[in-house]
């Protein structure tokens, strides 16, 4: 019996498992564009990736970044920087904040909120003892990453495929430096994607410690180029990806 099949591919480039599966699958569901580079074209259908949480700012934006900064205990004046590297953390982002915090502070011309994650909170703990954390939000977790977005004028992470769609969603200038250490390099891919269409800037891993936050302070000094980053990102969003692919579902279903 030939059970209908659908497959969703949130990646920009195909895994292995995907592309096995595509010749049985009615209909592929994909989040980037290309991805005739992998699947029959004919078959493909543009969904986005679904997101959990609220990420959308809302009628007001400028009420909601208020709300934001009143939340992480940040001043309106300076710009916020977001650097976050999931749950359990990211070693090369919590050593570019290591390397990075007393200039921050000393020279109070930016604030970050700076998401640790659980594996790197006791090491990161020690590490500010004794030191200023002026400007600086410093937690493991981020229980309102909706607030955190609001907050940000520039955003720094990984390009993982829920990543990238919350920033494509939420519409902010977003710096990427990809994983070195997944599955054919797909989050380099996922960043070059959005980085083509001046939607996001890329730094290498290794370059990150050394190398980001000059390329974080040229970018906030130059608001046209941020406010074209941010348009670009947000023409990428899809905010019903959910309801597209339960769509898809419903149709690959009904025509068995």
């Amino acid at each position: 019996m030939h059970i209908p099949t659908l497959i969703q591919e949130q990646n920009s480039y195909a895994g292995v498992t995907n592309k096995l599966l595509a010749s049985r699958a009615r209909r592929i569901c994909v989040a980037y564009e290309g991805m005739e580079r992998f699947f029959p074209k004919e078959r493909i259908v543009m969904t986005g990736n679904p997101l959990r949480g609220r990420f959308a700012e809302g009628a007001d934006p400028a009420a909601r970044k208020a709300e934001a900064l009143v939340y992480f205990g940040l001043e309106a004046e300076k710009p916020v920087v977001l650097v976050v590297g999931g749950s359990l953390g990211t070693r090369t982002l919590n050593n570019m904040m290591k390397a990075n915090v007393e200039r921050i502070t000393a020279e109070g011309r930016l604030q970050v909120i700076w998401q640790t994650g659980k594996f790197y909170e006791r090491e990161m703990t020690e590490f500010m003892q004794g030191r200023s954390s002026e400007g600086i939000w410093r937690g493991a977790f981020i229980d309102r990453m909706d607030l955190a977005y609001a907050a940000a004028d520039v955003v720094v992470g990984r390009s993982g495929a829920g990543t990238v769609s919350e920033l494509c969603l939420i519409g902010k200038p977003a710096i990427f430096v990809p994983s070195p250490n997944v599955a054919e390099d797909h989050q380099t891919k996922n960043a070059l994607a959005l980085v083509e269409k001046g939607a996001a800037l890329l730094v290498r891993d290794g370059e990150a410690v050394s190398g980001l936050f000059p390329v974080v302070d040229a970018l906030l000094a130059d608001p046209e180029r941020m406010r074209r980053m941010a348009a670009n990102i947000r023409v990428l969003g899809i905010a019903d990806s959910a309801e597209r692919i339960v769509d898809e579902i419903v149709a690959v279903v009904r025509k068995n």
